[in-house]
């Protein structure tokens, strides 16, 4: 995000680029103030801030975002873990009943 921004050290009067049209088609346009840029802030939402604004902008919400993982990734690597010890357990019940299952097959032939 932050790394598209840098469009005024082009020093270009108009800017290649491709637009987003849907989710994944692109198309070309040309910016034509490369001054001014509308950023998508979120829900459908866009705001029309200066480049030197919208750098501020994704840095701030970079940061705030690697903030959210690094608060997270603690509560995440528990339940892989508990996730993990369940798995264990229930793949020795499972032994335990297949070995159950041959020995009682065994005792009755």
């Amino acid at each position: 995000m932050a790394q598209s921004v840098n469009i005024t050290e082009l020093n270009l009067p108009q800017l290649e680029m491709l637009k987003n049209q849907l989710d994944q088609m692109y198309v070309p346009g040309k910016l034509h103030d490369v001054e001014h840029v509308l950023i998508d802030v979120g829900t459908g939402y866009y705001v029309e801030k200066t480049a030197e604004d919208a750098k501020d902008f994704f840095k701030r919400k970079i940061d705030f975002l690697t903030k959210q993982m690094e608060k997270i990734q603690p509560a995440l690597q528990e339940k892989h873990a508990m996730k993990q010890a369940v798995m264990e357990m229930m793949s020795q019940k499972i032994q335990q009943l297949t070995a159950l299952g041959a020995a009682q097959a065994t005792a009755k032939a």
